[in-house]
């Protein structure tokens, strides 16, 4: 493809900084370029702890470890979502319970949540899709009303805002991604961070394979055993030093995507009335970190001719995701309810590429040139 769907994009240093931590002779997790990343976010998003992780699933892992999930336990989850937010949770023993999106948002629609809620109810998990907020005051109230805890699956979320609070820092836990078609990339790579201070210290044992190795390396004791359950969660040095050499250059990275995302968003206006298109929207309470940008089709066949025609023109375009709550693994073990807007979603979101050196003008002019 001339126009790929995705690129990962290198700010030149990334090279540079694995070579130094394969110099420093500790290219295992938790050395310096881990712990210079973890403050960076600590520091610039007010998370009160960062735990980088091999994944944005093993961040989503470990919170469902923390929420302590056991068999029978029930965790709500947007359909419409990545099957890594059920399979964490799925992996504990959890029963899913699937919420349906907004109408005009793929985002889970918060006034639907609470008719979900059962005694069996132990965490809502709202996916930020795009990097646009979910309604986290409604969350949070129910949260606290039912004294459930909230995951944020923020793993498009990164540098994105809810009424001025960083996504992942309003639930008790979230999860991000620094897999390589992210805003910034250490391609494969998460983070958890950690908001509510009674995770702390258990969330580094099992980050650190069950053991109190963390506290051994800072002195605080004089041996380290296994005290927990966990696993080998932390990523090694060098991802770690690709990380940071992106985190050097999170706002500039972010500055030429928003430029992609505004370009598309006043371009392809007209055009999307034309055809009966919806592009995407922001609700008012939250901001927009170009993660992507996407359509909403009027159909499916639609969606199917515009795919093929910018085929045609080399540039690749995508779609996802199937509704969870009608996947192969689960569709039996859901409870029947029809997730009309989920579904829609699944039918009729088409992805246009995003990348911080796409070629916006060349998508542009090919996709207007797409006519019924």
């Amino acid at each position: 493809m001339k126009i790929p769907f995705n690129k990962p994009y290198l700010t030149g240093k990334e090279t540079q900084y694995i070579e130094e931590a394969v110099k420093s002779g500790k290219i295992s997790g938790n050395g310096l370029f881990t712990q210079k990343c973890q403050a960076f976010f600590e520091q610039k998003y007010g998370f009160k702890k960062v735990l980088l992780t091999t994944s944005c699933t093993d961040a989503l892992e470990m919170c469902a470890i923390l929420a302590n999930i056991q068999p029978g336990d029930e965790v709500i989850i947007p359909s419409f979502t990545f099957v890594s937010t059920a399979v964490a949770f799925v992996r504990q023993g959890a029963k899913i319970v699937f919420a349906d999106s907004y109408e005009d948002n793929p985002n889970i629609d918060a006034s639907k949540i609470e008719a979900l809620i059962t005694p069996r109810t132990k965490a809502i998990v709202p996916v930020h899709y795009a990097g646009v907020a979910c309604d986290m005051d409604k969350i949070m109230q129910l949260a606290s009303q039912y004294n459930l805890i909230v995951i944020e699956d923020a793993a498009q979320a990164m540098d994105s805002f809810y009424k001025g609070k960083p996504l992942g820092s309003i639930g008790h836990l979230a999860a991000f991604s620094f897999h390589e078609t992210k805003n910034i990339i250490a391609g494969e790579g998460g983070m958890l961070t950690i908001n509510d201070d009674r995770f702390s210290k258990r969330a580094e044992i099992i980050w650190e394979k069950g053991t109190n190795r963390a506290e051994f390396f800072r002195g605080e004791v004089n041996k380290y055993g296994w005290v927990d359950t966990g696993s080998s969660f932390l990523p090694s040095e060098i991802t770690a030093a690709f990380l940071w050499a992106q985190i050097e250059n999170l706002e500039k990275i972010q500055k030429k995507r928003l430029e992609h995302w505004h370009y598309y968003n006043s371009h392809l206006k007209d055009w999307a009335i034309n055809n009966n298109i919806k592009t995407m929207t922001t609700p008012n309470d939250a901001t927009n970190n170009a993660h992507m940008f996407y359509l909403v089709c009027e159909s499916m066949n639609q969606r199917t001719a515009i795919i093929a025609h910018l085929k045609s023109h080399d540039i690749l375009a995508v779609f996802h995701y199937i509704s969870l709550h009608s996947s192969p693994y689960y569709i039996e073990k859901h409870d029947g309810r029809a997730l009309i807007n989920s579904d829609n979603f699944t039918a009729k979101l088409l992805r246009l590429p995003m990348y911080y050196e796409l070629d916006i003008k060349e998508v542009v002019n090919k996709i207007v040139k797409y006519a019924e």
